[in-house]
């Protein structure tokens, strides 16, 4: 559903002559929205989303932040930023912390690479500086004109491959092997099976559209396995619901910005931002476009205040111990129930908030219960590789090496790297450097630095 484009003057005409300032601010009226359908888009897009909230600090947790901080962390990341984002772009999306970006972090960077969560805090900070400077510079769109459609659909591709095997890795549905590297798990262990029962809940609500239905999913499985006596069920109320708000005090500017440095991990913080640029961008234009937000010359109002934000809200995510931000693809669903504005992320912000509360509950869903929504972000992700152009070989094996070494490496960045090296390399040797941005060179010089590295 789009808006129709009016002139200035035509907008004018059509407003009414008293307006509250709530009205004014997030120009409810120009969008063709109300504060009740801002209100209802909000809290559409809080059930598509409310998953992170025990999705993200379960994986945080396994990069060895405490579980009540890693909560903590994640779920004021996401009401100050978001608030923080509508009410300087006025986009109607929320940002929270994304699952690929944090699966980086705890499984490439902290556990792949044995950085502390400090040192890795570092280098998200380090990188959203980097981030806000491409942004108000316009090197940002330089980098993200330079790079080929095909290699930014396979970096989605494979990251969503690299969550997916995690999700798998977590149910127990794929073991480790010394004879095979990897098989399959015992099928028969309750745990195992409650994760394929929460891999088809969270599919079925999917499929037929359910608002809400990943986080019903993971209750789902969860209440299951406490059904069949395989995990502990809550002795208490408070237990369950808590109004002694988490504490932010064991990652609140926690982050080692000096060790970062002194590592010299220049391609982690590059790869973070690579990472960030696409997905966070690509999402936002689409967000606009679904919304109606494109004018006639396919300019999108205040996308610069919004991609600004979203730089400056990564370094203020890594003060308070999150990592990255990401305008889920997942709002959506809000914007489809009528929300233009910033007014309903601040509403999703809210509903946020209030999930403070259930900060206890946390503790009781098991690995087994979240699983299965990782895997579903590959299963959501693949589909950019249908923008994928197989007729070049110079262009398919970079795309390969990309997508596939991205879970056989464990590394998001090693997948980067090998992809962006290739694709340079064979267009130089086959003699086709026209088809190469300038800035490829760059990129790719840096992630040759980073091969390099590892011999000496």
């Amino acid at each position: 559903m789009s808006i129709p484009h009016k002139s200035l003057e035509e907008s004018k005409q059509l407003l009414p002559k008293k307006r509250g300032p709530i009205d004014h601010f997030f120009k409810l009226t120009e969008r063709g929205t109300d504060i009740k359908t801002e209100l209802i888009a909000g809290l559409t897009t809080f059930m598509a989303i409310s998953y992170i909230v025990i999705v993200i600090p379960s994986i945080l947790s396994e990069a060895g932040i405490p579980t009540e901080a890693a909560l903590a962390a994640t779920i004021y990341v996401s009401v100050f930023c978001t608030i923080v984002f509508a009410l300087w772009s006025n986009f109607p999306a929320a940002v929270v912390p994304g699952i690929g970006l944090v699966s980086f972090f705890t499984y490439t960077v902290v556990i792949g690479q044995g950085l502390t969560w400090q040192t890795a805090l570092g280098a998200v900070f380090i990188s959203g500086i980097c981030f806000t400077i491409l942004t108000i510079t316009g090197i940002r769109k330089k980098i993200i004109d330079a790079i080929p459609e095909s290699m930014k659909s396979a970096i989605t591709v494979g990251i969503g491959l690299f969550i997916s095997f995690l999700g798998f890795k977590n149910a127990g549905i794929i073991v480790a092997n010394e004879a095979t590297i990897v098989s399959i798990g015992n099928l028969a262990n309750p745990g195992v099976l409650l994760a394929c029962f929460g891999l088809i809940a969270a599919a079925y609500f999917t499929a037929k559209n359910v608002k809400g239905g990943l986080l019903y999913a993971i209750l789902a499985t969860t209440a299951l396995s406490m059904i069949i006596g395989y995990e502990k069920i809550p002795a208490s109320f408070n237990d369950v619901v808590s109004f002694q708000l988490p504490s932010l005090s064991e990652t609140f500017m926690a982050m080692d910005i000096k060790s970062a440095i002194g590592y010299g991990i220049l391609t982690i913080i590059f790869s973070f931002t690579i990472v960030e640029l696409f997905d966070n961008t690509a999402t936002l234009i689409g967000l606009a476009k679904k919304g109606g937000l494109v004018d006639m010359e396919g300019n999108i109002e205040k996308i610069d205040r919004a991609l600004q934000a979203d730089a400056i809200g990564t370094m203020l995510s890594a003060t308070m111990g999150g990592t990255a931000l990401n305008a889920y693809a997942e709002n959506a669903t809000g914007v489809a129930a009528g929300g233009r504005t910033g007014l309903k992320a601040i509403f999703v912000a809210l509903f946020l908030a209030l999930t403070l509360i259930f900060a206890p509950l946390i503790s009781f869903i098991p690995a087994f219960a979240t699983a299965p929504i990782l895997i579903l972000v590959g299963a959501f992700m693949i589909s950019e590789i249908r923008n994928i152009s197989f007729d070049d070989f110079t262009t398919v094996v970079p795309v390969f090496l990309t997508i596939i070494l991205m879970p056989l490496t464990f590394s998001i960045a090693e997948g980067l790297a090998f992809g962006f090296v290739s694709f340079t390399l064979l267009k130089l040797l086959t003699g086709k450097r026209d088809e190469l941005h300038w800035m490829m060179y760059i990129i790719s010089l840096a992630f040759a630095l980073h091969f390099a590295s590892k011999f000496m």
